[in-house]
């Protein structure tokens, strides 16, 4: 490769549809920037209809939306949350802040999604919760799983950061569990910079949610005249987002069919390419029939963590920024402190320290053919360095 003309592709770039000043611009001149003003209506509306829920509100970001969540369906010291260990840390640190002890079980080989036949001998007399993250916005599946929690009595709360605009079984993801979360920021498909939304499933939480979002108080009842003056009821914070984030992300949510679309050319375009790398050096995601997903990240599984780091040196040296992802909670300091481990996480292990994200935003197709070119050309300068015995992907 010729060094000086190297073009630096970077791993995320966010993308604007080019309405998001002019929204801006027409909060400003409402004259209402705080939470809960004529762009946060329209975004919840728009959420309304995207995921079928009951009510969805507008929150700082995901991981406000998930403590929601934990307060909502009452975590006390000592209930028990399972969950994968494969996700960020505000999956788990949402419930450790109520006191609440997050249970780790493994993932699918296939999805990188919780195991839902691991979910069930995890399950105590402690157990509160299942709580499923959908894994580069492709589904869990959640037949089987919201049968084992309504078998048990249990809330399932749907981690779905990176899905929106996924389905299951044609349903969209976010409405299928008792809740569900969302995330808008940077990284995501629809982004506001920061931000989040949390969607309620369960009318028993329609009401109580207002006040947990409005630092504990009946402040919503107030502006709707039902009481002549608002005062503390409940436990809650902070949890509005702002007019200004919300006029941004109404620009996006306008454009989310459109921005879904395009990521999924591009997602299909490293899909199809990729199938010419033998299955043995590099293993493409896989998607359930019964899943559509949102084309939130394209990803390989390489032959261990050597060969990764080889991988992205190489592409490093060539502009291209690749990426990993989740260091495992159970192998974290906080995963050891706060939680548990149910039986083996070997697929979560294996997985975490293979994993190669590719850069994937609206925008890059002018660059694809150079990075599958450099990330294949890269596995095959590795492969031939390497003793023929250890020319072998695990067949996970």
């Amino acid at each position: 490769m010729n060094n000086n003309n190297i073009v630096n592709i970077p791993f995320n770039l966010p993308y604007t549809t080019g309405r998001e000043i002019e929204y801006i611009a027409e909060a400003i001149k409402h004259r209402h920037l705080s939470g809960d003003g004529v762009y946060t209506d329209k975004c919840q509306s728009l959420l309304n209809k995207y995921i079928g829920c009951k009510k969805s509100l507008l929150v700082p970001s995901c991981t406000a939306a998930l403590e929601m969540a934990a307060i909502l369906i009452d975590i006390k010291p000592g209930d028990e949350v399972i969950m994968p260990s494969y996700t960020f840390v505000s999956t788990a640190n949402a419930f450790v802040l109520r006191g609440g002890i997050p249970v780790f079980v493994d993932i699918r080989p296939d999805t990188l999604n919780i195991d839902e036949d691991k979910i069930e001998e995890a399950i105590t007399d402690k157990t509160k919760a299942i709580v499923v993250v959908h894994y580069a916005g492709v589904a869990c599946e959640m037949e089987k799983i919201m049968s084992i929690a309504n078998t048990y009595g249990l809330f399932v709360i749907e981690d779905a950061a990176q899905a929106i605009m996924s389905t299951y079984n044609g349903k969209p993801l976010g409405s299928i569990g008792h809740l569900s979360t969302f995330s808008f920021h940077a990284t995501k498909n629809i982004i506001s910079g920061e931000g989040g939304a949390l969607c309620i499933n369960e009318d028993s939480f329609l009401d109580r949610v207002e006040i947990i979002r409005e630092k504990g108080t009946n402040r919503k009842k107030f502006f709707e005249g039902q009481v002549d003056k608002y005062t503390w009821v409940d436990i809650g914070s902070s949890y509005l987002l702002n007019e200004i984030t919300a006029a941004f992300l109404y620009a996006q949510l306008e454009g989310a069919v459109e921005i879904t679309k395009k990521r999924l050319a591009l997602w299909n375009f490293y899909q199809l390419a990729f199938q010419k790398v033998n299955p043995k050096l590099a293993i493409q995601p896989r998607i359930p029939t019964n899943c559509q997903h949102n084309a939130h990240f394209y990803y390989l599984i390489l032959a261990d963590h050597d060969v990764k780091s080889k991988v992205i040196q190489f592409c490093k040296a060539q502009g291209i920024s690749t990426a990993t992802h989740f260091v495992a909670l159970h192998e974290s300091l906080g995963g050891k402190k706060y939680g548990r481990v149910h039986s083996s996480l070997d697929v979560t292990t294996n997985i975490s320290s293979r994993i190669l994200r590719i850069p994937l935003w609206i925008g890059i197709e002018q660059y694809q053919d150079n990075i599958i070119e450099n990330i294949q050309l890269a596995i095959d300068n590795i492969v031939s360095s390497m003793p023929q015995q250890q020319l072998y992907l695990e067949n996970i």
